[in-house]
């Protein structure tokens, strides 16, 4: 199990180093995944209309990690928000592995006098590795847009 914790930590600091590097957007996201209650929060730009977002979640039992596929929707109508949804794969490594999906649909406002983004999101999970169990949540996204 020590070796599983050592290996999680040096995976955490990669993607950290990783997402500080490339992100267009990072930040933090507050919510509820597998016990932990916030997460370092990455947005990774795959063109015009999706992204990846990403996620390591920590301040709990173990360490989570999100990377989530989301086309993104500019269609409310009158406002600056936009909406997303989107899917991908979902890690918990602690006293207990596991190993499923994630979805994920939000919505979220780009602030234009501050390079902020906010957003509400929820997250259903399905692990399927170690025991299958399904868990859900809803997070708050805080992010600084990097130029």
């Amino acid at each position: 199990m020590k070796t599983l914790k050592l290996f999680a930590l040096v995976l955490g600091f990669t993607l950290l180093a990783s997402l500080k590097s490339q992100a267009q957007e990072i930040g933090l996201r507050f919510g509820d995944f597998y016990g932990n209650n916030v997460a370092i929060d990455g947005v990774f730009a795959l063109g015009e209309f999706s992204r990846i977002h990403a996620d390591v979640s920590f301040g709990g039992n173990g360490l989570g990690i999100d990377a989530l596929w989301n086309p993104i929707f500019d269609d409310i109508p009158d406002t600056d928000f936009q909406w997303y949804a989107g899917f991908g794969p979902a890690v918990y490594l602690g006293n207990n592995f596991r190993f499923g999906a994630a979805g994920e649909v939000g919505a979220e406002y780009a602030f234009s006098e501050v390079p902020i983004t906010l957003g509400l999101d929820f997250r259903p999970y399905l692990f399927l590795v170690e025991e299958t169990e399904f868990r859900a949540g809803f997070g708050l996204n805080v992010r600084w847009r990097l130029p």
